[in-house]
C-alpha cells in the first residue's frame, strides 16, 4: 500500500501536544480522548437513527414545543417516568406511548410531535444528529472551566437549541463568515513553495511539497490556546483580535469536528496570515522538540524528512510569516498575464468546505428562456447573498483534482517539454488575439472580458425575513422580476413575483451600468443533492453577446463552491437549445426519488439536467480550451520542425538490395513511427486468462508486492485520492481478472503499470514504498517476457 511521505496519522510527531483534535469540553491542548469521544457520537447517532420511529419521536418530542390547542408555553416534552440517572443497562426499553401526558403540562407526547407527523426519514434523522450534537454541547458547557470557550459552547449549544425547535439547519449569525483573511494559511504556503523552491529539481520539490502538507495538516489539528491562557504568555499582544479568532476557530473548525451538524472548515482555508503568527513560534517549537524526543520511534524513511527539512522549512517559512514584506501574502502573487489564471501546479489541495443547507419541500418552477446563466460573481467581492458579500471559488478551492500532479501513465509527453512549451504561451506577445468575431471564439469570450473590465458584474441576491432589507437588493429584485416578466410573457406576473422575492429563492443578477440586465432564478436542495432552475433571461437588447454562457458558468462555479453538482429545469420549445450548449441533456442524472415531490410538473415542458465536473473552473474554461491548443500547436511544430530534416536517398537499391528493414530508413523514428510489438497476443480467451492468472499469482507471491496488495485507506494516507485520480491494486485486479475483463494483455499490463506509476506519484524517491514499486516493476516484466507477451 503507497503511503504518504509526510507524517502518517498516529506517528510520534502527530501525538505531538497541540496536535489532535481535541474534544469540546476536554480541556487542555493534547485532547486525549478525542477521537474516541468523536468515534462515541457518531455511534450514538448512528444507534438512534436505527431506532423505530415511534423512539425517534419519543426524542425529538423532548426538544418540541407543545402544539396543543389553546395556550400552551410547554417547550418540551417531559416523561412521567424519567429514566434512572446512570441509566440501567440491563433495563429493556419500554414502548413509546403518544398518549403520554407531559409532566410539565399534562398534554399527550402526541400534541408535541404533530409537526413531525409528515416529516421523512431523512430530515428526522438530520434533526436527530443535532438532538445528540446540543446534550454533547451542555455536557461541554458544564465541564469546561475557561470562561470564554464556556460562553461559545452555551451560544452554540442556543443555536442547535433553536434549529430544533425551527426545523431549519444551523446558521452561524456572525458579522462576517468565512474565510476571514485573504489570503489564506493554505494559499500562502503554496505561495512561499512556489516563490523559495520553483527553481528545483522535481524530486527535490516533491519533498518541499510533502512537508507543505505535513505543515498545512498540522495547523488544521492544531488546539488552540485559550484567550485567557495567551494573556498570560504574551501580555502586551493583540488581545480583542486574538479572542475574535479564537472564537471563530472554536465555531467553524474545532467544535464542527464533533457536532457535524454544524458546518465545518479547515483552519488553514478561512485564517491567513494574523492567526498563523499567533501559533508560529509556540508550534514550531512544540513540533520539532517533539520530534527530537521521539526520533527513534519515526520510520527510517521519515527520520531525515522530519528531522533535517523540516526544520529548514519551518526556518524559512517564519522569516516570511513575520516579515512586513514578504510578496507570498500578496493576492496579486500568481496574477498571470491574463489576469489572475489558475496556477498550473499547486501544493496542496483544498478538502471539501462545508455549504450552508437549506430543509424544504415545496415545489417550484420551471425556467424556459432564451439566454441567460446563474452563478456567483467573478469580480472579488462582488456576490452579495441576502445582505452579506460572498465570494467567488477561487482556484485554489474545489479543484481537488487540477491542484496536484496527475498520475504519470508510459507514453505522456515529458514534463520538462511541457514546461518548456509553457514559458512561450505564457508570454501574452505568443497568444493570437482571436477576434470576437471570429467563428473561433468562445461564446463567453466577449461577457469574460467586459467582467475583467468592470462594465459587468454578477451577484448573487435573495430576500430575507430576518435581515434589514437593502435598498440595492430590493432594487435589484424588482428589475429582476421585470426582466423575467418581460422575456418570460406566458409566466404569470404574480407567479414570477411571488418566486424572485420568496427568501427560499436566490437569484444569480447580471448587473450592467447599474441597473439589471439578466439573471437566473434558483432553489438549492442541498439535502437532495441538487438546485432547480426557476427562471432565466436576458433584456432582449442584450443578448447575442455571451452573456447567457457566463451566466451559466457563474451559476455552475457558485454550485461547485456550496457542494451541489446537479442542475434540474424544465425548459419550454425555446429554452431547450440554450440549455442544451450549457451542458443540460435530457439524461437525468438524478435518481427520480431525490426530486419528485420537490419540484413541479409542467405541461408542454422538458425535464432536463446538467452534472457539474468540481474539477473544471468553468468561467474561464474557454481559456484554458484556448491555452491548450496552444500547446498543442507548438508541440506539432516542434515535431514538425525535426522530421522536416532532409535525408540523403536510398542508394542501396542500386547496388541490387531488393529488401531492407523499415526502422534502418533515416529518419522513420524521428516521425512518430514505431516497430510492431514482437510480443504475441493471445488469441484463446481461456489460455489468456490462465496466462494472467499465473503471472498476477506471481506478483501477488513477490516479497516486494504487501504495499500493493488492497486498495489505499484514506486514513493512512490522508490526501491521496486527492492526488492519485486513478488508483488500482492487485486486489482490484484479481477481481478483474476473475470477472474475464482482461479481454487483451495490453489492458493487463496497464492495470499493473498504474499500480507502479500512482506509487512513484504520491511518495518520495527514498520511501519504501518507492523502492518496492521499482523492484516489483522489474519482476513483473520478466514474468511478462517469460510468458511471451512481449519481446524479450
Amino acid at each position: 500500500m503507497a503511503d504518504s511521505a509526510g507524517i502518517q496519522q498516529g506517528s510520534p510527531a502527530i501525538g505531538a501536544a497541540g496536535l489532535v483534535p481535541a474534544a469540546p469540553g476536554a480541556g487542555g491542548t493534547e485532547g486525549s480522548g478525542a477521537a474516541g469521544g468523536s468515534a462515541r457520537i457518531a455511534a450514538k447517532k448512528a444507534q438512534l437513527r436505527s431506532s423505530p420511529r415511534p423512539k425517534k419521536l419519543e426524542k425529538l418530542g423532548v426538544y418540541s414545543s407543545c402544539k396543543a390547542e389553546g395556550p400552551c408555553k410547554c417547550n418540551g416534552w417531559k416523561s412521567q417516568n424519567p429514566p434512572p440517572t446512570p441509566p440501567q443497562t440491563d433495563q429493556q426499553t419500554n414502548a413509546v406511548n403518544l398518549q403520554e401526558p407531559c409532566r410539565s403540562c399534562s398534554h399527550t407526547l402526541g400534541d408535541h410531535v404533530t409537526h413531525l407527523e409528515n416529516v421523512s426519514e431523512d430530515e428526522m434523522n438530520r434533526l436527530l444528529g443535532i438532538v445528540l450534537d446540543v446534550e454533547y454541547l451542555y455536557t461541554c458547557v458544564h465541564k469546561e472551566e475557561d470562561a470564554d470557550t464556556k460562553q461559545v459552547y452555551f451560544s452554540l449549544f442556543k443555536l442547535l437549541r433553536k434549529s430544533i425547535l425551527q426545523m431549519g439547519k444551523p446558521m452561524l449569525e456572525a458579522q462576517e463568515s468565512p474565510p476571514f483573511e485573504k489570503p489564506s494559511i493554505e494559499q500562502g504556503v503554496n505561495n512561499f513553495v512556489q516563490y523559495k523552491f520553483s527553481h528545483l529539481p522535481s524530486k527535490e520539490r516533491q519533498t518541499i511539497m510533502e512537508l507543505a502538507k505535513m505543515f498545512l495538516n498540522q495547523i488544521n489539528y492544531w488546539q488552540l490556546e485559550t484567550p485567557s491562557q495567551r494573556r498570560q504568555r504574551v501580555p502586551n499582544d493583540d488581545a480583542a483580535g486574538y479572542k475574535a479568532n479564537y472564537t471563530r476557530w472554536l465555531c467553524y473548525c474545532n467544535v464542527p469536528q464533533f457536532c457535524d451538524s454544524l458546518p465545518r472548515y479547515e483552519t488553514t482555508q478561512i485564517f491567513g496570515r494574523t492567526l498563523l503568527r499567533s501559533v508560529f513560534t509556540v508550534m514550531r517549537k512544540q513540533l520539532l522538540e517533539q520530534a527530537r524526543q521521539e526520533k527513534d520511534k519515526l520510520p527510517p524513511e521519515k527520520r531525515t524528512l522530519i528531522l533535517t527539512h523540516f526544520p529548514k522549512f519551518l526556518s524559512m517559512l517564519e522569516e516570511e510569516v513575520y516579515s512586513h514584506s514578504s510578496p507570498i501574502w500578496s493576492q496579486d502573487f500568481l496574477a498571470g498575464a491574463a489576469g489572475g489564471q489558475i496556477p498550473i501546479h499547486t501544493v496542496i489541495s483544498a478538502p471539501p468546505v462545508s455549504r450552508p443547507i437549506y430543509y424544504s419541500t415545496s415545489p417550484v418552477s420551471v425556467d424556459p428562456s432564451t439566454c441567460g446563466s446563474v452563478s456567483p460573481a467573478r469580480k472579488p467581492a462582488s456576490v452579495l447573498e441576502s445582505n452579506s458579500v460572498g465570494e467567488k471559488r477561487k482556484a485554489s478551492e474545489p479543484l481537488h483534482h487540477e491542484e496536484n500532479k496527475r498520475p504519470r501513465v508510459l507514453g505522456d509527453i515529458p514534463m520538462d517539454l511541457i514546461n518548456e512549451v509553457m514559458a512561450t504561451i505564457t508570454d501574452p506577445a505568443a497568444i493570437p488575439e482571436t477576434s470576437l468575431l471570429s467563428a473561433h471564439s468562445a461564446r463567453d469570450e466577449a461577457a469574460r472580458l467586459e467582467e475583467r473590465r468592470g462594465v459587468i458584474e454578477f451577484h448573487v441576491i435573495g430576500n430575507s425575513l430576518n435581515q434589514k432589507p437593502n435598498k440595492r437588493i430590493l432594487m435589484w429584485l424588482v428589475g429582476l422580476q421585470n426582466v423575467f416578466s418581460h422575456q418570460l410573457p406566458r409566466m404569470p406576473k404574480e407567479y414570477i413575483t411571488r418566486l424572485v422575492f420568496d427568501p427560499k429563492h436566490k437569484t444569480l443578477s447580471l448587473i450592467k451600468d447599474g441597473r439589471v440586465i439578466g439573471g437566473i432564478c434558483f432553489r438549492m436542495f442541498p439535502s437532495q443533492g441538487f438546485t432547480e432552475i426557476v427562471f432565466c433571461a436576458v433584456t432582449s437588447n442584450e443578448q447575442v453577446k455571451g452573456y447567457g454562457t457566463h451566466l451559466m458558468n457563474h451559476l455552475k462555479e457558485y454550485h461547485i463552491k456550496h457542494e451541489i453538482l446537479n442542475f434540474l429545469t424544465y425548459a419550454d420549445e425555446y429554452a431547450i437549445g440554450y440549455f442544451k450548449k450549457q451542458g443540460f441533456s435530457k439524461d437525468i442524472k438524478v435518481p427520480k426519488a431525490k426530486y419528485v415531490g420537490y419540484i413541479k410538473d409542467y405541461e408542454g415542458a422538458t425535464l432536463m439536467g446538467c452534472e457539474l465536473n468540481p474539477s473544471i473552473p468553468y468561467t474561464e474554461f474557454s481559456v484554458i480550451i484556448k491555452k491548450q491548443k496552444e500547446i498543442i500547436k507548438k508541440l506539432i511544430e516542434r515535431k514538425q520542425a525535426q522530421i522536416r530534416k532532409i535525408y540523403p536517398g536510398l542508394s542501396c537499391f542500386k547496388d541490387g538490395v531488393r529488401q531492407i528493414p523499415i526502422e534502418s530508413i533515416p529518419g522513420i523514428r524521428e516521425t512518430g513511427w514505431k516497430p510492431a510489438a514482437k510480443g504475441k497476443e493471445l488469441k484463446d480467451p481461456d489460455q489468456l486468462f490462465s496466462t494472467l492468472k499465473t503471472i498476477l499469482q506471481h506478483v501477488k507471491s513477490h516479497q516486494n508486492a504487501w504495499p500493493f496488495m488492497e486498495p489505499v485507506k484514506k486514513t493512512e494516507a490522508p490526501g491521496y485520492y486527492q492526488v492519485i485520480r486513478f488508483p488500482m491494486d492487485l486486489k482490484t485486479m484479481s477481481e478483474r481478472l476473475k470477472s474475464r475483463y482482461y479481454t487483451t494483455r495490453k489492458l493487463f499490463m496497464a492495470d499493473m503499470q498504474r499500480i507502479f506509476t500512482n506509487c512513484r506519484e504520491y511518495n518520495p524517491p527514498e520511501s519504501e514504498y518507492y523502492k518496492c514499486a521499482n523492484i516489483l516493476e522489474k519482476f513483473f516484466y520478466t514474468k511478462i517476457k517469460e510468458a511471451g507477451l512481449i519481446e524479450k
